[in-house]
């Protein structure tokens, strides 16, 4: 298989990618219903048993970390990827879906801010693979495939 290619990216090309995915993860969410947000998703056993609301939960987390880093702003001292995964978890799991919601729609909204106001040399300063930013972008679409569409039995959108 060939390495991935690397491309400098465009700060109006970032925004319509995390714009579009944005509109296809909250047109998926605005279709689940009260009793398909406490839906398993498909996990490991290993791994703690995820609700539809656990995976939203968990994209924004991420998505919002990126902002943290694109502004150059501390994050929280949660430790390696699988501790902030399991703190999110905790934070969120026992709040309702309006809450994941609003957090969701209030993260996306900044994110859009934040890819506005970043100086250009975020987006220009050095080749990355095409799917950066993942947090904004791919991420939120293989948890948006995966966990919510595939769960529900939808077809998966495309980005």
């Amino acid at each position: 298989m060939p390495p991935n290619p690397r491309i400098i990216h465009r700060r109006e090309d970032v925004a319509a990618r995390a714009q579009r995915e944005f509109d296809l993860l909250d047109a998926a969410v605005a279709l689940l219903r009260p009793e398909d947000w406490a839906r398993p998703v498909l996990r490991p056993e290993t791994r703690a048993p995820w609700t539809v609301k656990d995976a939203l939960a968990h994209v924004t987390y991420w998505k919002e970390h990126h902002v943290r880093a694109m502004r150059r702003e501390r994050q929280p001292p949660w430790g390696d990827v699988e501790a902030r995964n399991r703190t999110v978890y905790e934070l969120w799991r026992n709040r309702p879906p309006e809450d994941v919601v609003a957090y969701h729609r209030a993260v996306h909204a900044d994110a859009m801010r934040a890819i506005a106001e970043a100086p250009d040399a975020w987006f220009t300063g050095r080749p990355r693979a095409p799917q950066w930013p993942a947090d904004l972008v791919g991420h939120v679409a293989e948890h948006r495939g995966r966990d919510i569409e595939r769960t529900l039995g939808q077809p998966p959108a495309r980005g």
